[in-house]
């Protein structure tokens, strides 16, 4: 079985309700109580379990048996998750054609809210000030291709 990092993919349907539920707890989750969260019609209560475990195997759930059963609880933030989707699909894409990528990506950012031209800005602004606190990464290239 693939882990998340070498996925890097979106999660199918039933992996993703169970997440969400998951992540909407404050406290650990046994099969049971994900089934219970789920709405009509359920899927098995084995099914659940399977997905969970899959989930766990992933990296993308934490597990502690108590007593017979398993408590899961998220191994990651919805936040971080959505990071690590977009970081996994557009770092492949922008090590082979980064203007374009870059371009699109600036694009659907202005489509979705405006607003969020001024959000990239700032994080480029903080990411710059960090690098310039720690220097140059190691992996970072001398040239300037692909950027504007």
């Amino acid at each position: 079985m693939r882990t998340f990092s070498e996925a890097g993919r979106v999660l199918g349907e039933l992996e993703l309700r169970l997440m969400e539920i998951v992540w909407a707890r404050r406290s650990p989750a046994t099969v049971r109580a994900v089934l219970d969260a789920l709405p009509e019609p359920q899927p098995a209560y084995t099914t659940v379990m399977t997905t969970l475990d899959r989930l766990h195997r992933k990296g993308l759930l934490d597990r502690q048996r108590v007593g017979l059963a398993f408590q899961y609880v998220a191994a990651m933030s919805r936040d971080a998750y959505h990071g690590r989707i977009v970081e996994a699909a557009l770092s492949t894409l922008i090590q082979s054609s980064a203007g374009p990528v870059l371009a699109a990506f600036v694009d659907a950012a202005a489509a979705a809210d405006a607003r969020n031209l001024d959000r990239l800005s700032a994080l480029i602004d903080a990411r710059r000030a960090a690098e310039a606190r720690q220097g140059p990464a190691a992996d970072t290239p001398d040239d300037d291709e692909g950027t504007p």
